[in-house]
């Protein structure tokens, strides 16, 4: 694999044009495109920090587990298989649902462009028309991940490069051809309530969540951690170039959209289009169904290698956490193919719990969205526990300035509980003193905050309909992985098993 973020580096962006089909671009509900420009601000600056503190541990243990490996590492002997389990379950399950969540998103953008170009305006979409489409990309991801494997490192450049282009492709058509623009004062000082909350202030917080989500997965490459050459560098500098390009890049098509939409609250109010108001602001600047089919099949695209890039991360931490014996079956889980030296039954078995969950799309899609609501919050949960740790490790001064040594540990193959009272120390990558310290408490405040907010409604009094259900889900999950743990699981998982010495990485 090659050391780049093919994941991390393409949502945000695309993201943020997707994110829904009755006009959740714009937030009418929770801030408007003011509320949305600041809240991404604030969502991008808070992710810099967040990710600051998980290059900091990529660099000192570079692992396929991740969180979990951290959590076990800084927990307290006593409680570190517990929370490290807890943790790797939420990041399996979040990988899981990011899979489905992206693949949705590209199914959702093909039909939309089925309904854009439907000339005799018959074509009515159903659930199962989704969930079909997305069972094809799946496999289209299987086959992609698995036989041409070898070809990954080659197609996240070309990616790359397409996505830079692309973004010009998109960009210049729809500030250049547009009949009218949206002033300054519409854009940066116009906030909306629709949602009834109390001030706009709340509106504001609730609307922080589409934002939020835009950056989940930007952690991709530290699941390939094991795969990557010089990963203790690599992987640090990595998230953070994708997340320089990505927020970078997505500020400025956010721009463009909000200063180009022609009369958004008509947008917002039409509930009954098949189309999202940003593929209709795109065919109204360009005058035309065809450009605003080329503007989004430019972002089909770019989606599809997301997903391509989602896969591979979610089937190596769900490797990861096989290996460990964290999960049913881990002995088949855990095996790699010898002729690609890749995990193909984890991305068979990733695959088909994707699949499986875009079942729940044919008989309710508020079920379906509640589902992968788990998303933000089981990376959320995991980025606050391992940061939290960390931060109490360094204030108890429990780190050592030993250049690279992840973990004292002598011998090539040891559980985390025969180590882990060995000092731990920094790798070649970190924020030093007082600034280091500041960071991990900035990200722990901002990661509170989100997770708190991920758990509200986007109006007060919601219905069925519009009800958050991502507490239901979130607490489900936890509740399972507990009931597992103390059932079955707290007798086979010791915790990570440390299979290199990192003073060699």
């Amino acid at each position: 694999m090659g050391n780049f973020d093919d994941e991390g580096v393409l949502r945000p962006r695309e993201r943020h044009l997707v994110s829904g089909s009755k006009g959740q671009e714009f937030d009418r509900d929770s801030g408007g495109p003011a509320g949305l420009i600041y809240g991404f601000i604030l969502i991008w600056l808070g992710n810099f920090s967040v990710f600051i503190c998980i290059g900091e541990l990529a660099s000192a243990v570079p692992t396929a587990g991740g969180q979990y490996h951290w959590v076990s590492l800084l927990a307290p002997r006593s409680s570190n298989k517990f929370f490290s389990y807890v943790t790797g379950w939420l990041t399996v399950i979040g990988w899981i649902a990011a899979l489905t969540s992206v693949c949705y998103f590209v199914a959702d953008l093909i039909l939309q462009l089925v309904s854009l170009n439907d000339v005799n305006g018959t074509y009515a979409r159903e659930g199962w028309h989704g969930t079909l489409l997305l069972w094809a990309l799946l496999l289209l991801c299987v086959f992609i991940n698995v036989f041409i494997s070898g070809a990954l490192p080659t197609i996240e450049v070309l990616v790359l490069i397409v996505h830079i282009l692309g973004f010009f492709g998109i960009l210049i058509p729809l500030v250049y051809l547009t009949p009218a623009h949206n002033s300054a004062k519409d854009i940066f000082s116009k906030f909306h309530n629709d949602g009834a909350w109390s001030t706009h202030t709340l509106a504001f917080f609730v609307g922080l969540q589409g934002n939020a989500l835009a950056f989940v997965g930007t952690d991709s490459v530290v699941h390939m951690s094991e795969e990557v050459k010089n990963a203790s560098t690599e992987v640090p500098r990595s998230m953070l170039l994708s997340l320089a390009i990505n927020g970078t890049l997505a500020l400025g098509m956010l721009f463009a959209v909000l200063f180009s939409a022609d009369d958004i609250p008509h947008l917002l109010q039409d509930q009954d289009a098949q189309t999202a108001p940003f593929l209709r602001i795109f065919q109204h600047a360009v005058g035309s169904k065809a450009g605003a089919t080329v503007m989004v099949s430019i972002i089909v695209l770019l989606e599809f290698c997301s997903a391509m890039g989602c896969l591979a991360a979610a089937s190596r931490m769900t490797w990861s956490f096989a290996r460990d014996r964290g999960l049913p079956f881990s002995r088949a889980l855990s095996m790699i193919d010898k002729r690609s030296t890749i995990p193909v039954i984890s991305i068979l078995i990733v695959t088909l719990f994707a699949a499986l969950l875009a079942l729940i799309n044919i008989g309710s899609s508020i079920a379906f969205n509640g589902t992968i609501s788990l998303v933000l919050e089981g990376f959320y949960l995991s980025y606050l526990l391992a940061v939290a740790l960390l931060l109490w490790r360094r204030l108890r001064g429990d780190l050592d300035d030993g250049p690279g040594a992840a973990m004292q540990a002598d011998a090539e193959t040891q559980t985390q509980t025969e180590v882990q009272e060995k000092r731990l120390s920094w790798g070649p990558w970190r924020l030093r003193g007082a600034l280091g310290v500041a960071n991990n408490a900035i990200a722990i405040v901002y990661l509170c905050l989100i997770i708190f907010f991920s758990f509200w409604p986007t109006q007060v009094n919601p219905d069925l309909q519009s009800m958050n259900w991502a507490g239901v889900v979130t607490g489900g999950v936890a509740a399972f992985s507990v009931l597992y743990y103390v059932l079955l699981a707290k007798k086979s998982y010791t915790g990570p098993v440390v299979e290199v010495d990192p003073r060699a990485l």
